[in-house]
C-alpha cells in the first residue's frame, strides 16, 4: 500500500465527515426521524447521513478506476448499481416508496452487477470449489438483494451499521492486501473509510442517522465486492459472509421466525436480537460495541479458514455455532415473541 493510496483513504474519511456534517444541517429541517412504538431511539433525530458515505465511496471508486487502481468492470458494477440503490434510498428517506418499487430497483441493480462481474461460476469451500454454472447468476442476484435488505434491517441503533462496515471493510481489506489483491483491497478499505467519517456523528448518542440511502448501498457494495473477490480467486465469498456474520445471522433468523409466526415480514418491527438487547436495558453503545467484539472473533475464524483451507468448513461451522449461542442467550434475556399479542 503506497503513501498515495493511504492518503486517498484518509482524505475519503475526512470528506465523508464533512459531507455528513452538511447533510445533518439539511436533515434538521427536512428529514427528522420521529420516534414511534417501533423505534429504538427516544428523541427526534435527522436521518439521511448515509448520503455522505454514498458520495464518498462511489466517487472514490470512480477515482480509483481513473487512476487504474481497480478494473473498470468492477467500478461500473459497484457504482452503477450502488448509485441506483442510494438514489432510491434517498427518495425513500423523504417519502416512503412501495415495497414493489424498492424490490424492482434492487433486482435491477443486482442483475447489473452480475453482468459486469461475470456472474458467479463457482463457489470456493476451502479445499475445493463447487461449479454453479447459470445457477450462480440466480444465487448471486438473490444474495445481493438479500444483502441490501439485511443491512437495512440491522441499521436500527446508534453506530451499529457504520461500525460493522468499518470492521468488515478493514479486516477484509487487510486479508486482500496480504493476498496481493490491491485493487479489491482499495474498495474494501474505501468502504471502511467512508463509514469511519460518518461514525462520529452516528455513535451513541447519535446526532445523525444513516437512513436507507446508506444502509442499502453498503449491503450492495459488500455483496458485489464479495462476489468479485470470489471470482478473482481472492477472499472466498463465504468468508465475507462470515465477516458479516452477526448481521447475516440476526437478520436471516429473525426474518424466518417472523414468517413462521405469521407476521408481515416486510413491515417495520423491533424484533432483531440487537434491538431486544436495547429493550432489555443495554445502551446503544454497549450493544454496538459487543457486536464489534463478536466481529473480531468471526475475523479470527475467517483468517484461520483463509490460512488453512482444510479447516474452511470447520471455521464456518464454528462461526455459526458461536452466533447461535449468542442469539439463544439474547432469546433467554428477551424472548422475541414473549409480549406479542397480535399478528402483523
Amino acid at each position: 500500500m503506497t503513501i498515495q493510496r493511504v492518503t486517498f483513504l484518509i482524505a475519503a474519511a475526512i470528506l465523508s465527515w464533512l459531507l455528513a456534517s452538511r447533510v445533518r444541517l439539511y436533515a434538521l429541517d427536512r428529514l427528522l426521524d420521529i420516534p414511534n412504538e417501533r423505534s429504538s431511539h427516544s428523541a427526534p433525530t435527522p436521518r439521511g447521513g448515509g448520503l455522505a458515505i454514498a458520495v464518498t465511496a462511489l466517487g472514490g471508486i470512480i477515482l480509483a478506476a481513473i487512476l487504474n487502481w481497480i478494473p473498470w468492470n468492477l467500478a461500473i458494477a459497484l457504482v452503477g448499481g450502488g448509485a441506483l440503490i442510494a438514489t432510491v434510498g434517498w427518495i425513500d428517506d423523504h417519502r416512503s416508496l412501495s415495497a414493489l418499487t424498492r424490490f424492482a430497483v434492487q433486482f435491477l441493480s443486482a442483475g447489473w452487477a452480475m453482468y459486469w462481474v461475470g456472474g458467479l461460476p463457482s463457489l470456493s469451500v476451502g479445499f475445493t470449489s463447487l461449479h454453479l454454472g447459470y445457477f450462480g447468476i440466480i444465487l448471486g442476484v438473490i444474495g445481493i438483494v438479500w444483502a441490501i435488505n439485511l443491512y437495512n434491517f440491522v441499521d436500527g441503533i446508534d453506530g451499529l451499521a457504520a461500525g460493522e462496515a468499518i470492521s468488515t471493510g478493514v479486516i477484509g481489506g487487510l486479508i486482500l492486501l496480504a493476498m496481493g489483491q490491491t485493487g479489491l483491497a482499495i474498495v474494501s478499505l474505501l468502504i471502511a473509510a467512508a463509514s469511519a467519517g460518518f461514525l462520529p456523528l452516528n455513535w451513541a448518542p447519535a446526532r445523525l442517522f444513516m437512513g436507507d440511502v446508506g444502509s442499502g448501498m453498503l449491503g450492495y457494495l459488500f455483496a458485489v465486492l464479495a462476489i468479485a473477490s470470489e471470482n478473482s480467486g481472492a477472499v472466498p465469498l463465504l468468508l465475507w459472509v462470515l465477516l458479516l456474520g452477526a448481521f447475516v445471522f440476526d437478520a436471516t433468523v429473525t426474518l424466518c421466525r417472523r414468517i413462521a409466526h405469521g407476521e408481515r415480514w416486510y413491515h417495520a418491527h423491533h424484533s432483531h436480537a440487537y434491538q431486544r438487547m436495547v429493550q432489555a436495558g443495554r445502551s446503544h453503545a454497549q450493544v454496538s460495541s459487543t457486536i464489534l467484539v463478536i466481529n473480531l472473533a468471526l475475523a479470527v475464524l475467517a483468517i484461520v479458514a483463509w490460512l488453512r483451507p482444510g479447516l474452511f468448513l470447520i471455521a464456518i461451522g464454528a462461526g455459526a455455532v458461536l452466533l447461535s449461542i449468542i442469539y439463544l442467550s439474547v432469546e433467554r434475556i428477551r424472548p422475541m415473541h414473549a409480549h406479542s399479542h397480535s399478528r402483523g
